[in-house]
C-alpha cells in the first residue's frame, strides 16, 4: 500500500474509532467512582471516562473518611491511582454538580452519566438541645481531624472529662478511640495539625458509646472492637448486667456475629486494669433530651426493651424508665443520607437514593444508602459498571452519534472562570502535602484550604 494510502488509512481508523467512542462520566471520586471507573475500562475497549469531583482533590471517603491511624486501609488510593493514570480515564477535580454545571450540561456530553456522590448528610435525633453547644456530627468531627476543608473550622471543645457518642457503629468506635488515643501515637499519623493542637491539650477521659439496642445487636465489626481492646492506656468498661443472658444465645449466631458476641462476652469478664482512659459500651437507651445552658451538660435518656423473636430484627421499645448521663460533648452517629445535588437528578426520598435508568446511573451509597464498608462498595461498583457496559453495547443507551465529552464541560467551566484540577495538578498537591509532613516526622500534612490547593494544582482552561 502506498505511504499515502496508508496515511489516509490510519487517519480513518483514528476518526472511525474517536467517532464510536463511548462516552461516560463519573461524578464523585471515592471508591464508587473509581471502582466504576476501573471495572469500565477494563471490560469495554470502547469506552473513555471522565471523573468529575467537587473538591480539587480525589479519593472521597478514602481520604476523608477512613481514620488516620487506619494507613493500611487507604493502600487502596494506591489502586485508584492506577486508574486515574490510564490513558482512557480522567480526572477533574474543583467541579460540582448543581453548582458549577447541571445534570443537563452532563448529559448533553456524555452517553452515560454516573453518580457516585455519596451521602453528605447528617441524620438528625430530632430531640430538644440538639443544636446546644458541643453537641456535634460524628461525620463532621472526622471531617475536621481529616482535614475535610468544610469542616477546618468546626467548633469543638475538649474542655470536659466525659464524652457521649450516640450509635454503635465502626464511626463512632473510631471517633471514642481518636478520642481516647495516646497524642504522641496520633501526631504520626496523617491527621491535621490543627486537631492535633486539641486533642493534645483534651480533658476526656472517658468515652460512653450509647446504643439503642443490645449487645446482639450492635453495628460495629470484630476489627474494630478488638483494636479498641488493645489500645494502650485505656480498658472497656460494660455497665452492670447489660451482657446477662447473652451467652445463651451465642450457638444460634451466624459466624460473624458469633465470633463478635463471644469477643463482648470476653472483654465484659476480663479484670478491670487500672489506667486513665475508660470506654463504656452503654445498652438500650435512646437519647430523649439534651440539657445545659449554652452548651451540652447532660444527656436524658430512656431505657429500652426489645421485642421480637428474631435477634436481627428485635425492635427497641421505650419504656417508661429514665436516667441522665452528665457530659460536656455529644457526638451524633445515627447515620447519613444522600441529597440530590442537581433538581433534575431522579431522587427518591424516602430511600435516600437515585432512581436509575438507562443513560443514568448511581453507585456506592448514593444507589444502596449508606450502608456497608470499602469492600461492599467495590461489589455495587462492579455491578453497576457491568450494567452500564451492557446497556452501552446494546439498544438501552443510543452510542450512534458521538458525544463532546470533557471538551464541552471544560469549556463551559473555562466560560465561567472556574478553574479545575487534573491528575497531574492532584499530584502537584500530593507531592506538597507529603514534603511538609516529613518535616514533622508525618505520611503528609493535608492540605485544608481550597484556594491553596487550587493554587499548587489548579488550570484555568
Amino acid at each position: 500500500m502506498p505511504s499515502l494510502c496508508r496515511l489516509c488509512y490510519s487517519s480513518w481508523r483514528y476518526f472511525s474509532s474517536r467517532a464510536n467512542t463511548q462516552k461516560v462520566c463519573i461524578i464523585g471520586s471515592g471508591p464508587a467512582g473509581f471502582y466504576v471507573a476501573q471495572h469500565l475500562v477494563k471490560h469495554n475497549s470502547a469506552v473513555e471516562v471522565d471523573i468529575y469531583e467537587r473538591l480539587p482533590v480525589p479519593f472521597g471517603l478514602v481520604r476523608y473518611g477512613v481514620a488516620p491511624d487506619h494507613p493500611e486501609v487507604k493502600n487502596v488510593i494506591n489502586t485508584f491511582t492506577k486508574t486515574a493514570q490510564n490513558p482512557r480515564v480522567k480526572f477533574y477535580g474543583n467541579v460540582s454538580l448543581g453548582e458549577n454545571i447541571s445534570l443537563k450540561d452532563l448529559q448533553n456530553a456524555y452517553h452515560a452519566v454516573v453518580l457516585t456522590y455519596g451521602a453528605e448528610r447528617d441524620q438528625e435525633l430530632g430531640i430538644t438541645g440538639e443544636h446546644l453547644d458541643n453537641v456535634i456530627s460524628a461525620r463532621r468531627f472526622v471531617g475536621w481531624y481529616n482535614g475535610l476543608p468544610a469542616d477546618k473550622d468546626l467548633r469543638v471543645s475538649l474542655d470536659c472529662e466525659t464524652a457521649v457518642v450516640i450509635g454503635q457503629g465502626n464511626v463512632a468506635v473510631d471517633v471514642a478511640r481518636i478520642l481516647l488515643t495516646d497524642i504522641d501515637i496520633l501526631k504520626k499519623t496523617d491527621i491535621t495539625a490543627h486537631s492535633v493542637a486539641e486533642l493534645a491539650s483534651s480533658r476526656v477521659r472517658r468515652v460512653v458509646l450509647v446504643g439503642r439496642r443490645g449487645p446482639l445487636q450492635v453495628a460495629f465489626t470484630i476489627k474494630e472492637l478488638r483494636e479498641m481492646l488493645k489500645l494502650p492506656g485505656v480498658r472497656t468498661q460494660f455497665y452492670t448486667g447489660q451482657m446477662d443472658g447473652v451467652q445463651q444465645h451465642v450457638d444460634k449466631l451466624a459466624r460473624p456475629r458469633k465470633r463478635l458476641t463471644e469477643l463482648l462476652l470476653q472483654a465484659s469478664s476480663s479484670p478491670q486494669q487500672s489506667v486513665d482512659k475508660t470506654l463504656q459500651l452503654l445498652f438500650l437507651r435512646s437519647p430523649l433530651s439534651f440539657t445545659g445552658g449554652q452548651r451540652v451538660s447532660e444527656i436524658n435518656l430512656g431505657i429500652n426493651q426489645l421485642e421480637g423473636d428474631d435477634l436481627n430484627k428485635q425492635k427497641a421499645v421505650l419504656s417508661e424508665a429514665r436516667e441522665s448521663l452528665s457530659c460536656g460533648l455529644v457526638l451524633r452517629s445515627i447515620g447519613y443520607k444522600s441529597v440530590p445535588a442537581d433538581p433534575d437528578v431522579p431522587f427518591d426520598p424516602a430511600r435516600s437514593v437515585v432512581s436509575q435508568k438507562p443513560g443514568l446511573y448511581a453507585a456506592g451509597w448514593l444507589a444502596t444508602g449508606p450502608v456497608g464498608v470499602i469492600l461492599s462498595t467495590m461489589s455495587n461498583a462492579f455491578e453497576t459498571a457491568n450494567v452500564i457496559n451492557k446497556d452501552l453495547s446494546s439498544d438501552a443507551v443510543d452510542v450512534s452519534q458521538s458525544k463532546p465529552g470533557a471538551a464541552y464541560i471544560l469549556n463551559l467551566l473555562r466560560s465561567k472562570g472556574i478553574p479545575t484540577v487534573d491528575f497531574v495538578g492532584w499530584e502537584k498537591i500530593d507531592k506538597v502535602e507529603t514534603e511538609r509532613g516529613q518535616l514533622v516526622g508525618k505520611p503528609r500534612e493535608k492540605i485544608v484550604n481550597i484556594t491553596e490547593m487550587l493554587n499548587i494544582g489548579a488550570q484555568l482552561r
